[in-house]
């Protein structure tokens, strides 16, 4: 039976690709659902502000009846500017153990990428860094979180075939949570508040964080501006994320790091329970109970944490501000009874984020991998 390639063109069978991933995994131990509606957020045009800079196209692949995979293709052009190139993306990326389905569906995305006059596919990335970057490639015996994408192993065996190879890796971690602060960070703490004037700051309501919510998101640009593949956030997407994430996140799980002359924001840790069992349960739907089992996990008690956003102004980074997050994160997480964080994927690179682990007791449990491919 042949692979017919048929392009996502109305919301129908947008519906169908965004549902595509949950049926595949159905019942897999380890992959965590997203919710179909935040997906759907994300892929229309008119509704995610990244396309203001960003074209993309859908593709399904049928044989006979049956959806059997499907890929996105994305350009950022606003990446391609900052980076000096002139790449096309892949993602949102899935598909039976059949090799004349990701030949189909890659070859789909090689054809369209050539057409809008690029001369490499690199991925899976998605539109911005919010979205789910890198192929699982090592530990998919592990459970998935909240922000990463879970494959079958054959994914990565398809993908080389294709001529892919590897172009970043990102290492995620699993991290016992100390009993005490580390007397290293405690008293480095002290003495970077007292040399550079900071304080840290808390919430207590909402509505007091909508405040920073701005800032947050500007330290987020400066901080991982020099990371692979980084496209800045624009006004409205900033807006469009603030909207999306402040709403959900736990007040006493946030640590601000505030320079007090001014009030700048100059690192952060956000950090939340792990929701991946309750999307699990949810099976990609808030309604009609997807909401009480994330509400549920988000407030009630747990081992595991996602240590979710983690980020330092450059010109304040190995100064000591990672040890005043956790000086303040620590003896609150205790409290809730937590045992293990999950760091969020690190790239293989970026020592100076993997060194904030040195005092703990940490396994590198995961890894992650973007691929490339030249065209011309």
């Amino acid at each position: 039976m042949t692979v017919k390639i048929v392009e996502v063109t109305d919301k129908s069978s947008l519906e169908k690709f965004v549902n595509f991933n949950i049926k595949l995994y159905a019942g897999n131990p380890y992959h965590v659902p997203g919710l179909v509606e935040d997906e759907l957020m994300t892929l229309r045009k008119d509704k995610n502000p990244a396309f203001e800079f960003c074209e993309s196209i859908y593709f399904l692949a049928y044989k006979g009846d049956k959806i059997v995979g499907r890929i996105a293709g994305i350009i950022n052009h606003k990446a391609n500017k900052t980076w000096n190139q002139q790449y096309a993306r892949f993602g949102f990326v899935d598909f039976t153990d059949d090799e004349e389905v990701s030949i189909a569906l890659f070859n789909a995305v090689e054809q369209w990428a050539l057409q809008k006059g690029m001369n490499g596919v690199h991925g899976p990335l998605g539109f911005t860094d919010l979205d789910h970057e890198g192929l699982l490639v090592w530990g998919f015996d592990q459970l998935g979180t909240m922000a990463t994408a879970y494959s079958f192993p054959y994914y990565m065996k398809h993908i080389e075939r294709l001529g892919y190879v590897k172009d970043q890796d990102w290492k995620e971690f699993k991290i016992q949570i100390p009993k005490e602060i580390p007397e290293k960070h405690r008293r480095i703490s002290e003495i970077v508040m007292k040399k550079y004037g900071l304080k840290i700051k808390k919430f207590k309501k909402t509505k007091e964080i909508w405040a920073y919510a701005r800032k947050i998101f500007e330290l987020w640009n400066e901080a991982y501006k020099p990371l692979y593949g980084y496209s800045e956030l624009s006004e409205k997407q900033i807006d469009y994320y603030i909207k999306m994430y402040i709403p959900m996140l736990r007040l006493d799980m946030i640590s601000l790091i505030i320079r007090e002359a001014d009030d700048k924001v100059v690192g952060l840790g956000i950090t939340m329970p792990s929701l991946s069992k309750a999307l699990q349960k949810a099976k990609g739907h808030l309604f009609p109970f997807g909401w009480l089992f994330l509400l549920k996990a988000l407030y009630g008690k747990g081992e595991i944490l996602d240590l979710y956003i983690m980020g330092v102004l450059p010109e304040y980074q190995n100064k000591g501000i990672n040890a005043l997050i956790f000086y303040d994160l620590i003896p609150i997480i205790n409290r809730m009874g937590f045992k293990y964080a999950e760091s969020n994927p690190e790239l293989e690179i970026n020592h100076k984020m993997q060194s904030q682990w040195d005092y703990f007791d940490v396994k590198h449990h995961k890894t992650r991998r973007a691929y490339i491919k030249h065209l011309k």
